[in-house]
């Protein structure tokens, strides 16, 4: 890419593993907008912005409509995921999906990513984010052998759907078939909505839990401690992707050098900027170039020296936030071409036909 990144290692590379998807946003029964979906579409979207180099692996089925930048694996037998959400209450302030504003319902699935799937490569760090079921534990294992280090949003592990409505329910992390494998990975990702079946007193002696709470910021836990990380302001309008977007933030930010806190103020931002719109977020430019600078200076000002301190808030992280919150609230505007998913717009326009006429009967 020719735009300048964070400065992450040139040889570094990443594997992101996750089924793009239909949305289809309702609100008292009307559609209010239809987008490309799916949780690695949002990390996507944040590591092109900050020109993070990795692998995709997605699966859609040949009704796809979008055209996307890392094109996905076709599957000749199943149709794309498809997502319902109802919202039912916009108003407040947010930073993940995890608010009771939303009920999610999957109406179909893609078929699952098999670890033949993967490329035969070795990856410095790989995220797992599932959204659909569509990651299976041997998968996961496999993605474990492959890469560095790997990040895991727990929605990939715990989500189960109603056989009748595709209403989304969560299961224990124990009960999930994957709890074996959480001493093997390095980050898991939950929003507040989902700690409760995570057990995170447990799971943070094995790895960093990140609890992301919305209008609260994220919560970083690990074995010999616990910090708070502090929130961006928002307006919420849809809370979809908002933990998509924190990861893909916090990822970049962790690769290219920020501490743990650090990073997590940068997924914070990420997670701020994407409930302001609906589907994929239109990032403004001029903000971008502004996150990289004020990145690239904290991390000119604050040297890891050993394990235990990437945890630790050191001097000059208030400031961080600071300037990035100034930045955000001065040039968070998207400064581009309309956005195609323009709430204003009707439920047909834009929109591709396909989609709109399964939703037609809501």
């Amino acid at each position: 890419m020719g735009r300048e990144g964070l400065d992450a290692q040139v040889d570094q590379r990443g594997l992101v593993v996750g089924n793009y998807c239909h949305d289809v946003l309702i609100k008292d029964g009307q559609v209010i907008g239809e987008s490309l979906g799916g949780a690695s579409s949002f990390v996507f979207n944040v590591f092109d912005e900050l020109s993070v180099s990795c692998d995709y692996v997605s699966k859609v089925g040949s009704d796809f409509a979008y055209s996307v930048p890392h094109r996905p694996l076709s599957s000749p037998s199943s149709p794309t995921t498809l997502f319902y959400a109802h919202l039912t209450s916009p108003d407040g302030v947010d930073g993940d999906s995890g608010a009771q504003d939303r009920v999610l319902k999957r109406v179909h699935a893609c078929e699952a990513i098999e670890p033949s799937d993967l490329p035969d490569s070795r990856f410095d760090f790989g995220l797992a984010v599932g959204v659909a079921g569509e990651i299976r534990p041997e998968t996961l294992e496999r993605m474990i052998e492959l890469c560095g280090v790997v990040f895991v949003d727990v929605q990939a592990l715990i989500r189960v759907f109603d056989s009748v409505d595709g209403s989304v329910r969560l299961v224990g992390l124990r009960e999930s078939g994957f709890f074996h494998l959480i001493p093997r990975i390095g980050f898991l990702k939950t929003s507040a909505e989902e700690a409760p079946f995570v057990d995170v007193e447990e799971a943070r002696k094995v790895c960093c839990v990140i609890v992301t709470d919305g209008k609260d910021g994220c919560r970083v836990y690990w074995r010999d401690g616990e910090l708070q990380v502090s929130p961006f302001t928002a307006v919420q309008i849809d809370p979809t992707g908002a933990g998509d977007s924190f990861l893909g933030g916090f990822v970049a930010g962790l690769m290219s050098g920020l501490a743990v806190p650090d990073a997590a103020l940068l997924g914070n931002l990420f997670g701020s900027l994407t409930v302001s719109q609906i589907g994929i977020p239109k990032f403004n430019s001029k903000l971008m170039e502004r996150v990289k600078d004020v990145s690239r200076g904290r991390k000119m000002h604050c040297h890891r020296r050993d394990a235990g301190s990437q945890f630790n808030k050191s001097v000059g992280h208030e400031e961080f936030h600071t300037s990035l919150s100034l930045a955000a609230k001065r040039l968070s505007t998207f400064d581009g071409e309309e956005d195609e998913w323009d709430s204003k717009k009707s439920p047909d326009q834009g929109a591709p036909q396909s989609i709109c006429h399964e939703s037609n009967g809501l």
